[in-house]
């Protein structure tokens, strides 16, 4: 699946990531322990999507504004997780960044700081 290769591979070229199934999806976590991105193939509804931490108030702005492309995610999204779909017409740069982003969020300051 073209959606599923290309998130793996933002994922996997941030440092000391690792990917391994979790809830029956693909799902990446830092150093092996925090999760920072999940995919999600239909888990829960019919939609292509991954789910990431985000910034505080950033979820409720984008799905306030653009609720074709982001969502509140079950289970997670009542801690200001965002739901990403992957079923619209994608922007890779911007999917880039929203990954780097949730990366930033979990990983520990050194890791993080790598990005930079």
């Amino acid at each position: 699946m073209e959606q599923l290769d290309a998130l793996r591979e933002l994922c996997l070229a941030l440092p000391e990531t690792t990917e391994r199934l979790s809830h029956g999806e693909p799902t990446w976590f830092v150093r092996g322990k925090k999760t920072f991105v999940m995919f999600a193939d239909h888990h829960h509804d019919d939609v292509l999507a991954f789910w990431c931490p985000a910034p505080p108030g950033v979820q409720e702005e984008l799905v306030r504004t653009e609720p074709e492309r982001f969502f509140r995610p079950p289970y997670v999204g009542h801690r200001g997780w965002l739901g990403v779909r992957l079923d619209v017409d994608v922007d890779w740069a911007e999917i880039d960044r929203i990954v780097r982003e949730a990366y930033r969020l979990v990983a520990p300051k050194a890791l993080a700081a790598r990005l930079d």
